[in-house]
């Protein structure tokens, strides 16, 4: 546990990262407050109030990201596990199903998920980098054939399929930074994690920014229609900089913590994208209601969702 502590000490980069996210709250709190009672003291107000509902979840989420970093290695696979969990749900809450999936549902909630983080808390990277692409993308539809029932079957199995590798698959890719053994960077796992995070939620935080402030033209209006080139422009390139500004948290450089910064926050936009096709095609606006101000977990996770793999691979090929 002494080591841990360190790792999250004022002087150590994710007790510094905690401690300036802490202040950056504190900030956003007394604005919040002071907007509150100088514009809607007596009564509500749309913008406001949704600002406010908004900080106070960033202060739970970075409260439960602080507990699982105090924690260690255990902590963050623990975390992400149940956020894999209830990602699934929320994903699978959307999709249609019947009877006959209730086993191949069974399997992907208690079995498949479990065994994926137990493979990543044990380090064995042969076999979780392909467990669920292979292995889950084989057998699970032959369990569900085996219920006889072929209405949409297709449409059925791949829903189950996109589930466990968008929610599962590739959200464990975050914790398995854990894992990666990088000459010289030993004990500092932390830290890597902290880079994706701040820098992809960085990303969303900034294009929303820019967007707001200089956005014009729509990228995808049918899709997002708050999404715009001048915010997709101006917020990849303000996290892209900030990427490069906190490369003491990584073993890059500060080029090549702006290089891979760009490809995250790039992939993490895509994410965005895909992931709004869904909820359209499904007609919901938000995956789900569980994190105040910010719908479900996926819809606070889209983008990492995306960009945790690129960025496991691009650090485990070029850093291990």
């Amino acid at each position: 546990m002494s080591a841990t502590f360190a790792s999250l000490s004022p002087t150590s980069g994710a007790g510094a990262v905690f401690l300036g996210t802490g202040i950056v709250l504190v900030l956003a709190t007394l604005v919040g407050w002071g907007l509150k009672l100088r514009y809607a003291f007596d009564g509500p107000h749309a913008v406001i109030d949704n600002l406010n509902s908004r900080i106070r979840a960033w202060w739970w989420m970075v409260a439960v990201l602080a507990v699982a970093f105090w924690f260690g290695k255990a902590g963050v696979v623990l975390l992400f596990t149940l956020l894999s969990f209830f990602a699934l749900r929320e994903f699978i809450t959307l999709c249609y199903t019947r009877r006959g999936d209730h086993l191949v549902l069974t399997m992907s909630f208690f079995v498949a998920l479990p065994v994926q983080y137990w493979l990543i808390w044990i380090d064995w990277y042969g076999l979780y980098s392909i467990f669920i692409p292979v292995y889950a993308f084989l057998l699970l539809p032959i369990f569900a054939a085996f219920g006889a029932d072929t209405t949409r079957f297709l449409e059925r199995a791949a829903k189950v399929q996109w589930g466990l590798m968008i929610c599962v698959f590739c959200l464990s890719h975050v914790p398995a930074l854990m894992t990666l053994e990088i000459p010289g960077f030993e004990g500092r796992h932390l830290q890597l994690i902290a880079f994706l995070v701040i820098v992809v939620q960085g990303s969303d935080v900034l294009q929303y920014i820019w967007g707001k402030l200089l956005g014009r033209h729509k990228v995808a209006p049918s899709l997002s229609p708050s999404k715009t080139w001048e915010g997709l422009i101006g917020g990849v390139a303000s996290a892209t900089a900030l990427g490069a500004l906190i490369h003491g948290l990584t073993p890059f450089t500060p080029g090549e913590a702006a290089a891979i910064a760009f490809v995250i926050c790039l992939m993490g936009f895509f994410g965005g994208l895909v992931m709004s096709a869904i909820k359209r095609d499904r007609g919901v606006k938000d995956w789900g209601h569980m994190i105040e101000g910010h719908g479900g977990v996926l819809d606070r996770l889209d983008s990492v969702v995306f960009a945790a793999p690129i960025f496991f691979h691009i650090v485990r090929y070029w850093w291990v």
